[in-house]
């Protein structure tokens, strides 16, 4: 004749310790499903205002009074390795979406938004850093740019 014997049941602390990691995993789905949102749908607004970046997590305004419209150009950073960007510093690097905050191998701090690196606007600021914008016409970009001041 076979027996039986049950486990006595762990005590509540296993649930102390799981739910945090569970809260933890799926805060973390969230943010990536939100990375991943926001690298197709990142858009600049240029105005009298200045440059407005919106739909990602390091978008912000930058005042006209800050933007260096005149020293603005079009890069291709494959071919411009001064400006290739070298170091992420605060930021998200996934393949083909770069955001955040990074270093150029010329040592410039940039606020990069990049998803085609042959296509990039490099835009300096008074702020200490320059911004480099994937858009799917840069030299329009740096146009509008000068012809917002």
């Amino acid at each position: 004749m076979k027996q039986v014997f049950p486990m006595i049941p762990a005590s509540s602390g296993v649930f102390a310790v799981l739910i945090p990691i569970v809260v933890l995993m799926l805060a973390l789905v969230v943010l990536f499903a939100y990375f991943a949102y926001s690298s197709r749908h990142v858009r600049f607004e240029v105005g009298e205002e200045g440059l407005k970046i919106v739909g990602d997590l390091y978008g912000r305004t930058i005042p006209a009074s800050e933007l260096i419209a005149d020293q603005a150009r079009a890069l291709d950073l494959t071919l411009d390795r001064d400006h290739a960007l070298a170091l992420r510093t605060n930021g998200v690097g996934l393949p083909g979406y770069r955001s955040g905050w990074f270093r150029l191998r010329n040592g410039e701090k940039a606020l990069v938004f990049v998803t085609d690196a042959t296509r990039v606007a490099y835009v300096p600021t008074r702020a200490g850093y320059a911004v480099l914008l994937s858009v799917a016409e840069p030299e329009r970009f740096v146009e509008a740019l000068r012809a917002s001041r």
